[in-house]
């Protein structure tokens, strides 16, 4: 089999992995809501956490972090190359954003991101999580530690570890920019201070 064919079937599978919306799946079980049809409409641990409460919501957190480390370490196995994984990594978050399983409505990235980040390049992941979680418990905004995570990742990625490799680079921010892209809504309602901290209770 061809390099080039082994590169498009671990992509293809990290992608229908990544469509395992998990937060769906942990509704339907447990008997939650419609996901897209409560608070911010997203699918991911935020949205479950939220509406559903905190087991459910850790529940779903795990999940699709799990789903990121398995399409990466799959690459990993199969191929065994940092090119493979950062490639089922994209795939997967892009399954997890737009899951082919539930009509392309998915989540925000973040914790498929996290999975990814650690499974690929594991110091600056595990700075970019230390960082988020910190500005989470500082300032109780999910969305702003989301995003701070990503993109101090790209940095860091950009910074210490691509050297000058730009393949690596543009794989960094794409993977920045898609959480970033999915967070707009949060942006809108951060910068007009409309947006809810944790553990506040959505405006009636």
């Amino acid at each position: 089999m061809s390099s080039a064919v082994q590169y498009i079937l671990i992509a293809a599978l990290a992608y229908l992995i990544g469509s395992v919306s998990v937060g769906q799946v942990v509704s339907k079980i447990f008997h939650g809501p419609n996901l897209r049809k409560v608070g911010s409409g997203s699918t991911g641990a935020s949205n479950v956490l939220r509406t559903m409460g905190t087991k459910y919501g850790l529940m779903t957190l795990f999940g699709d972090f799990a789903k990121a480390v398995l399409s990466c370490a799959i690459a990993w196995w199969t191929i065994g190359t940092i090119e493979a994984a950062m490639l089922a990594g994209l795939a997967c978050i892009l399954g997890h954003n737009w899951p082919i399983f539930f009509k392309m409505e998915g989540g925000k990235g973040v914790a498929a991101s996290c999975g990814v980040a650690l499974m690929t390049f594991p110091v600056a992941g595990a700075i970019s999580i230390l960082t988020c979680l910190a500005v989470i418990a500082i300032w109780r905004f999910i969305s702003l530690g989301s995003m701070v995570l990503v993109t101090l990742f790209a940095l860091l990625v950009t910074i210490f570890y691509a050297h000058g490799n730009w393949l690596i680079i543009i794989w960094a921010w794409i993977v920045a920019l898609l959480c970033i892209y999915r967070h707009h809504g949060n942006i809108n309602r951060l910068l007009h201070g409309k947006e809810r901290k944790i553990g506040q209770k959505e405006p009636k």
